[in-house]
């Protein structure tokens, strides 16, 4: 055990690196929206442009000659199906982005934990007590005063492409916890970006028309700076400090999206929003407490 002054050090360090790595995921966000709405991108080279320049900058630092042995994997399928389940929760949320402002897009984002859940439940049996049920059911509500399905001044439909990407983020959520347990954590990280770049190849460069404006260029780059940036201060964050202590502090993206969605889209978030994400996010530091009591 480390002295209570460097314990305290390292859980400031890693609150930082928290909220950090969750503005460099706004920043992100902010930059493919631009890309699809402005940049002249399809949604799908935006997603390219995102995993490519992220495997580029990764391949720097992570290689077989940095890290001998790193593409040994014990669950080779898993780790697949787990890069493809980014790839897709990532198109979700990209193609959701030219419709929805981004303090809309992370509200939704933030009911994964409770999809995350309801899998873990039907998947590996891990099924929950009826006090976190019905803080997910709470949230759930939340959600739903968000997106307002069916009903009069109803958000866009593409809100669906955003509960999409929630529920495929939840899936990959639970496949990096079952990863964890046996896997080379670089080895994981360079799948997630090499998979996608790989499949979408094919399918991306033959027809693709370089931009000619060089501010879509620079952007395109940032989302996979930001992309690999983000990731890397997550491990860091999560070496020292248990992902229970930090989880609260990821509600900081909210912020940092509505703040990008103004500065950058003139978009100010609606009372549905507001109400919804209180809900939300009250319902997960509720998950939150009841974990940490060993609460069902």
């Amino acid at each position: 055990m480390a002295p209570p002054a460097i314990q305290r050090a390292r859980r400031l360090r890693a609150i930082g690196l928290m909220a950090g790595a969750v503005t460099v995921f706004a920043a992100l966000d902010a930059s493919a929206k631009w890309l699809v709405m402005y940049g002249g991108l399809s949604v799908w080279e935006a997603v390219y442009a995102r995993y490519a320049t992220n495997l580029l900058l990764l391949l720097i630092v992570i290689n077989p000659i940095t890290t001998p042995g790193l593409f040994r994997t014990r669950r080779p399928v898993l780790q697949i199906v787990r890069a493809l389940a980014l790839l897709g929760s990532t198109a979700f949320n990209f193609s959701a982005m030219p419709y929805l402002q981004l303090a809309d897009l992370i509200t939704i984002m933030f009911s994964a934990p409770f999809w995350t859940a309801l899998i873990a439940g039907i998947v590996l049996g891990q099924w929950i007590g009826p006090r976190r049920w019905i803080a997910i059911a709470v949230g759930f509500v939340g959600v739903l005063i968000v997106t307002r399905p069916g009903l009069g001044n109803a958000i866009h439909w593409a809100a669906g492409f955003s509960v999409a990407a929630s529920i495929v983020y939840a899936a990959y959520n639970i496949m990096s916890r079952v990863l964890a347990q046996t896997e080379n954590l670089k080895t994981t990280i360079l799948i997630g970006a090499l998979v996608p770049t790989l499949v979408l190849s094919p399918f991306i460069l033959p027809g693709f028309t370089p931009p000619t404006h060089w501010l879509t260029w620079v952007l395109m780059f940032v989302t996979g700076l930001c992309a690999a940036i983000g990731h890397t201060m997550l491990v860091y964050a999560h070496r020292d400090v248990s992902a229970q202590d930090l989880a609260p502090f990821i509600y900081v993206q909210l912020v940092s999206m509505t703040a990008f969605g103004y500065i950058v889209f003139g978009d100010l978030p609606g009372i549905f929003t507001l109400l919804g994400g209180a809900i939300i996010v009250g319902s997960g530091l509720w998950l939150l407490a009841l974990e940490r009591k060993g609460v069902a």
